[in-house]
């Protein structure tokens, strides 16, 4: 019997190199109906480079059988050993030495989703960041690198494609209805980035000829007869190699590039070394039944996971506090390339949509962290906005600092000096500094400090000395753990307009380092209007004292993309936080925005978009005010019908316009774009109650052959159609796509956001619906998370909506941590919110920390926003 063991406290401050290295990793998986056998022959060395040459080998594992060890030929004992529900260790190990190791598991029973798991009819694996213990026992950590052989038999009829990493060297029958293939990859990588697949799969491919003439396959692997949904990523693969090569220099280095799209996943992708698994919502789809964000996302996730084919395999992580070492700039790299494979504007407002609404208010919450975390207790709770998404805009800083050319040369530096080994974020700075001649070891503080900046600008003009002075302070608030704050240096990207809207200077890159600072711009002629943090050049809160005026003028005339659109934005902010109605200045610039030729449809959109109302809710919270949901979706509406009832002739004949043109399959960028204007154009009609808009809606719920027309029909309709035409475009959606759980999700999701006060009642009554079920995570996101970002149903004023998610959350937890974490996170922020709905929620986690048998990811979440 294994000895039960306490999760402990990981800090970085403890990290210690790994006492044995394990150089060549052979595994044998014998799958079977209920359990999978696996023999693992590990080839140890001791590290030289261990603070211990002493020390016991000790490996990891978990949820899984020890059937026999045997150490350079010798079966050990149960006295040769020490065994825990999550170690094994083994004293008197030498220098050298193989061992041999067998252990079963149940795939079958793994809900976590985490090692090896089922997934319809599939086996597959999610080993990042420690399932791979769940397989075999195996130094568990990203610093071992090993060389892996893999052997897999099962039955032939039920597992007939059997995959892993690298190159399949051989394979064949073995009788009794079973067969065999061995894989072999020629690089070394950690054990998080080990994949195996086993089941019934179609394949589509194609090719691509690299830079130096080698003739790369390119495979997708689906679930039976969905072998024509794989055009999209088959494109964006062939895409994501070119676009590498040609900005980077950086040549695919396998001969056979795999993607295989499951049923059943945690995560978007994962990128195991030349065998990517991919979650099928994020993969697969044809133009009829994908709708356009999915199109766009496929690109996007694909680009993402091949991207780590270096920075995340080639060089990985020493640690998994060093996580956004991979993720933050992958991400950035999947950022760029979005830019130009689309809208280098459009993609860059996208980004900062999400930083402000969503990383923002990670900062804003009781799960505040660095981007280089200090401590954790289950890493799968770091896996955040902050590590991802703020991890970029720190590539982007760096960037925007020495060059984009000069990040190229320092990336490529970063990578040739850390080639098959494992890296901190200190050594990537390290190598952009160095490749640029810039010490750049104060910017680490980016990676040290949470919250979210705010930079305070205040100017005056000297039109006799024809000088525009900055003054610049920078702060940034408490956050837990980390109550005083130092400077940060960072990017101040700015403009100076002149009366006729032109730039007169460019656009000026500021270094502010400390936390007040003054910068003097000469040869000024006249007083300019001041265009500032341009394309958001770092991820911080500005405090500058626009005028309406002004923004309304760099509203029209701003060349910096972002911003034009965050002139509105900040316009529509003041406006609907003030509860004032629009200016009718504010409205006639709004109509010029949709007259104006030269603009593309996707930009009309983001310019007519106002801030999410969890935007507004933080910026309430800046201004030291507490969130009344219910009030800020009011305020909201009103606003938005404002903007309907003044533009109505504009946005109907817009819509009438794009309407008739525009080609229903076409899915392109620019049709992408063109159709999200045509949609906002009806959404925004549709709050003025008319019938041949309701109609229209109706229209594109049952009769469009496009599912993003068909999504914002019955979106419409569920928030504003009659009772009738809402049940017949919900009944018609059901009885199309009800056999393809994927497309129902949005079937869920328009149900879950409806902004009214009794929608928990359509949500009880969706989650007995035999579609859903709890143990997918696709399923728990489409109803259950979308609900929990409801303000009206899960702010609702008597509770219920903390009550139900709170009440299902132990359930999920015991099912699969992931999911649980993601409902959690809800709750993070409620000591924004007014006293009532404050105590409720508060009380709602409370309850959950009575709780026994959570797991360590949910009690670390519930700790941290509770205490203990």
């Amino acid at each position: 019997m294994a000895k039960a063991e306490k999760k402990n406290i990981v800090r970085r401050a403890d990290y210690k190199p790994p006492v044995f290295l394990v150089d060549a990793t052979d595994l044998d998986f014998d799958i079977r109906d209920k359990t999978t056998r696996v023999r693992a022959k590990l080839d140890l060395r001791r590290n030289p480079e261990s603070r211990d040459q002493t020390a016991p080998l000790l490996l990891n594992g978990e949820n899984q059988k020890l059937l026999g060890l045997w150490l350079n030929g010798k079966k050990l004992g149960p006295k040769d050993y020490t065994l825990t529900e999550t170690t094994l260790t083994i004293p008197f190990v030498a220098d050298l030495a193989e061992l041999v190791i067998e252990s079963e598991n149940e795939p079958d029973k793994n809900y976590a989703l985490s090692g090896l798991y089922r997934a319809g009819a599939l086996l597959t694996t999610q080993c990042e960041s420690e399932g791979f213990r769940r397989i075999t026992y195996f130094p568990d950590r990203p610093d071992v690198s090993s060389l892996f052989r893999v052997t897999i038999h099962a039955d032939k009829k039920r597992y007939p494609v059997l995959l892993s990493n690298g190159n399949r060297i051989k394979g064949g029958n073995e009788g009794q209805g079973r067969h065999f293939a061995v894989w072999e990859d020629p690089h070394k990588k950690p054990c998080y980035l080990f994949a195996l697949v086993a089941g019934k799969l179609d394949c589509a491919s194609t090719h691509f000829t690299t830079k130096s003439g080698r003739r790369v396959l390119i495979e997708a692997y689906t679930d039976p007869g969905r072998k024509r949904e794989t055009r999209f990523i088959l494109d964006a693969a062939q895409k994501a190699m070119r676009w590498d090569e040609k900005t980077y220099g950086l040549e695919y280095d396998l001969d056979r590039y795999m993607m295989v799209a499951v049923s059943a996943f945690n995560y978007g992708a994962m990128e195991n070394k030349g065998l990517n698994i991919f979650n099928d919502t994020c993969a697969l789809g044809v133009a009829e039944t994908a709708k356009d964000s999915a199109i766009a996302f496929f690109e996007r996730v694909v680009g993402h996971e091949y991207f780590h084919n270096y920075t995340g395999d080639r060089v990985t992580c020493r640690d998994w506090f060093q996580l956004s070492l991979k993720e933050g700039l992958t991400v950035f790299r999947e950022q760029e390339f979005c830019a130009d494979m689309d809208s280098r504007a459009l993609e860059r407002l996208a980004t900062v949509s999400v930083m402000r609404s969503q990383q923002f208010a990670e900062d804003a919450s009781a799960r505040a962290h660095s981007v280089r975390p200090d401590a954790y207790n289950a890493i799968d709770n770091f896996y955040t906005r902050t590590i991802y998404k703020k991890g970029a805009e720190i590539c982007r800083m760096l960037q925007t600092m020495v060059g984009e050319q000069g990040f190229r040369k320092g990336l490529r530096l970063y990578l040739k000096r850390h080639d098959g080994s494992s890296a901190t974020c200190d050594d990537f700075v390290a190598a952009i500094g160095e490749a640029n001649g810039i010490d750049l070891t104060p910017f680490m503080i980016w990676y040290a400090q949470a919250g979210t900046p705010t930079v305070k600008i205040r100017t005056s003009y000297d039109k006799k000395a024809e000088e525009y002075t900055l003054r610049i302070a920078q702060s940034c608030p408490p956050t837990p753990g980390q109550k005083k704050k130092k400077p940060m240096p960072m990017p101040i990207a700015i403009g100076l307009l002149d009366e006729a809207g032109k730039d007169m200077v460019g656009t000026l890159v500021l270094d502010l380092r400390e936390s007040r600072e003054t910068f003097i711009i000469k040869g000024v002629r006249e007083k300019p209007v001041p265009s500032l943090l341009r394309n958001f050049s770092a991820p911080v809160r500005l405090d500058y004292p626009f005028t309406e005026a002004e923004l309304l003028f760099l509203m029209a005339n701003d060349p910096d993309s972002f911003n034009r659109w965050d002139s509105a934005q900040k316009l529509f902010t003041k406006y609907m936080l003030a509860e004032k109605e629009l200016p009718k200045a504010f409205l006639e610039a709004l109509r010029v925005v949709l007259r104006n030729r030269k603009i593309d449809d996707g930009f009309k959109a983001a310019m007519m978009t106002p801030p999410s109302e969890t935007e507004l809710g933080l910026n309430r919270r800046v201004a030291g005010k507490t969130i009344d949901p219910a009030a800020l979706h009011a305020t909201s509406e009103r606003a938005v019908l404002e903007v309907a009832s003044y533009l109505e002739d504009d946005l109907r004949a817009l819509y009438l316009s794009i309407a008739a043109t525009l080609d229903a399959k076409a899915s392109d960028g620019k049709a992408r774009g063109s159709r999200l204007l045509k949609n906002l154009c009806l959404s925004y009609l549709s709050r003025l109650g008319q019938e041949e808009d309701l109609a229209a809606a109706y229209g594109l719920a049952v009769k469009s052959p496009n599912m993003t027309d068909k999504v914002a029909g019955l979106s419409i309709l569920v928030q504003r159609g009659d009772a009738h035409r809402k049940k017949a475009a919900l009944d018609r959606f059901e009885a199309q796509f009800g056999g393809t759980p994927t497309i129902m999700d949005d079937w869920f999701s328009i149900q879950a956001e409806a902004r009214k006060e009794d929608v928990l009642k359509d949500v009880r009554r969706l989650a007995k619906h035999p579609v859903f079920t709890l143990k997918n995570p696709n399923r728990l996101r489409a109803l259950l998370a979308v609900f929990a970002a409801n303000p009206l149903g899960f702010h609702a004023p008597d509770g219920s909506g903390y009550r139900f998610i709170a009440d299902l959350i132990p359930t999920i937890d015991r099912l699969n941590p992931h999911s649980s974490t993601r409902l959690l996170e809800s709750f993070m922020r409620f000591k924004d919110y007014e006293p009532k709905r404050r105590a409720m929620m508060k009380a709602a986690l409370q309850k959950l920390a009575k709780k026994r048998g959570l797991s360590a990811n949910a009690r670390e979440l519930i700790e941290s926003a509770v205490g203990k």
